[in-house]
């Protein structure tokens, strides 16, 4: 059995911002040894489409071994809780 931790982290990159709860959900969980499918959202229309096809409001979003945890702030808190 593998002990490599993944996650698939969805974040949003535009042209003209990167969200900066995004890069520190990404640091966060290479920080705890995460594995990060990093899944760029590069358009506020695949943003609008991410959010409304999984029932969220923001972005970031972080699943892990397939449950959504949430954002950068609900990500440090199950990382506190590890």
């Amino acid at each position: 059995m593998s002990d490599a931790r993944e996650a698939t982290l969805y974040r949003m990159v535009l042209p003209d911002h990167i969200c900066p709860f995004g890069v520190k959900a990404k640091q966060l969980l290479q920080s705890a040894d995460f594995t990060v499918d990093d899944r760029i959202l590069r358009s506020r229309e695949e943003v609008d489409a991410f959010k409304a096809e999984h029932g969220v409001d923001t972005t970031p979003q972080v699943f892990i071994d397939g449950n959504r945890i949430g954002g950068s702030d609900d990500l440090e808190q199950y990382l506190a809780r590890q």
